[in-house]
């Protein structure tokens, strides 16, 4: 049997191997299990559902270190997002009572309207893996909660921490057929992708990929699709004397994770009077930043990023930005050139005549200076993508401008772009999504409104039109 084999980032070791799945057969059980459980009474499944919570709760630490390991964050990291996966199930609970509830409304004639939600049948959900226990849970939870079956299929570059998310629920007694898990790579996607027998696509990841499943979906408007795909998010510093908190946020903003967040800012555009010395004390941060494997000691801010290709593709970048003018401040720097750590790189592309209008998925950080607050806004917007964006700034005026005209689905004052709260939504326009934001609007996207006129007996006439015999 064809295995998918999984290694640590930060040490090369193997560290499983699961045995690739078959979409069909996937989604065939799902499609027989989804009725029953769809069937069942709301507090049934939200009970199921913080079994789940507590499941995870209690293989937290077990849980946590696979998923350090996994992808290489550290582990400090990987605790807080399994908190996040906890969180999730009483945040998704409130978000469906809140958007799917029912309601009672007044017709014509003494009938009653009612408007109720009813789930989708079988959901696909493509997980990334930077976040691979939260960001897909942020899709399974709500969608389980509504009465869908899902089939699962993690990143083939985090596929145990997919299975172990998956044993959770089946431990807390969400039934197997409902909760499928489909191991493999780009291959068993597409296989899943378009699959006859899913009612919908949840996904997360590259924005060629979230194009592509777009493309594919233009002929199925039966089908719901969902798509979050990340950002060139920028971050302005103007205006502010507290240089050293604004080089915090700007370092929090685009190296947590090692800059392998879709919040995450890429590009920082800051006052030129206050460049020079933002720059300086960015450094002396940079300086004392511990770059390290999950379980070192003192804990590292930050690890490798996911494998040697995307350190290779990520170093490709930065030689390509140099190409074309960019002016290094900091060098994407590689250690140890046989495992995927980097540190943090910072480079000028004020002034360069092309500036790709890519999202560069590490730590890699493009400064853009500007006298001009306006201009400012304008190169923050300049990008096809729409995630998040944040200013830095003590002037509660700039503020008002910068969201009245900044185009981004998350607007952030004196705060990092990354680190959305759960119980907001969460989404971004152009090429950062469909307008499906997810997090506490993902009920939105799991159930679909129904509205029935209802009277109690039937009684009807016809008042214009007819003739006398």
């Amino acid at each position: 049997m064809a295995e998918l084999v999984t290694i640590e980032p930060a040490t090369g070791v193997e560290l499983a191997r699961l045995p690739i799945g078959d979409a069909d057969t996937e989604v065939q059980v799902a499609r027989s299990g989804w009725a029953n459980w769809a069937a069942k009474p709301l507090a049934f499944r939200v009970e199921a559902l913080r079994r789940f919570a507590n499941i995870v709760r209690q293989r937290h630490e077990p849980f946590a270190d696979l998923l350090a390991r996994e992808t290489g964050k550290p582990l400090w990291e990987a605790r807080t997002e399994l908190d996040s996966v906890i969180a999730k199930v009483d945040i998704s609970v409130a978000a469906y009572a809140d958007r799917t509830a029912q309601r009672r409304m007044e017709g014509a004639m003494g009938a009653r309207v009612a408007l109720r939600h009813k789930p989708h049948g079988v959901l696909a959900v493509l997980g990334p893996y930077n976040f691979p226990a939260h960001l897909p849970n942020g899709h399974i939870v709500p969608a389980l909660l509504a009465g869908n079956a899902v089939v699962f299929k993690p990143s083939e570059k985090t596929p145990a921490t997919g299975a172990m998310l998956v044993e959770c629920f089946h431990a807390a007694g969400v039934p197997a057929e409902c909760v499928r898990l489909l191991i493999g790579g780009p291959d068993e996607g597409r296989a899943l992708a378009a699959h006859p027998g899913i009612d919908g696509l949840l996904f997360t990841g590259a924005a060629r990929t979230g194009l592509a499943l777009n493309r594919q979906f233009a002929d199925h408007p039966e089908k719901i699709l969902a798509l979050e795909m990340g950002g060139n998010n920028p971050i302005l510093v103007w205006d502010t004397p507290d240089l050293h908190s604004a080089a915090t946020l700007v370092i929090q903003s685009a190296f947590t994770s090692a800059g392998q967040r879709c919040t995450a800012a890429r590009r920082l555009i800051v006052e030129d009077r206050l460049a020079e010395p933002l720059l300086a004390a960015i450094d002396a941060i940079l300086r004392r930043l511990i770059v390290g494997a999950p379980h070192d000691t003192p804990a590292p801010f930050m690890g490798p990023v996911i494998d040697n290709d995307a350190a290779d593709q990520l170093t490709e970048n930065f030689l390509a930005l140099l190409m074309r003018g960019g002016r290094p401040i900091r060098h994407l720097a590689r250690p140890d050139p046989a495992r995927p750590f980097l540190l943090p790189a910072l480079i000028e592309t004020t002034g360069m005549a092309e500036r790709p209008d890519v999202e560069l998925f590490g730590p890699i950080l493009q400064l853009f200076r500007t006298a001009d607050f306006d201009e400012a806004i304008a190169e923050a917007n300049n990008t096809r993508y729409g995630l998040s964006a944040s200013l830095v700034s003590q002037t509660p005026a700039l503020y008002d401008r910068f969201w009245a005209n900044i185009r981004a689905g998350i607007v952030n004052w004196n705060r990092p772009t990354n680190g959305a709260a759960s119980n907001a939504p969460f989404g971004g326009v152009g090429w950062s999504g469909n307008h499906r934001p997810s997090a506490y609007y993902a009920a939105d996207y799991c159930a679909y409104p129904v509205v029935s006129s209802e009277a109690d007996s039937a009684r009807a006439s016809i008042g214009i039109g007819l003739s006398d015999a």
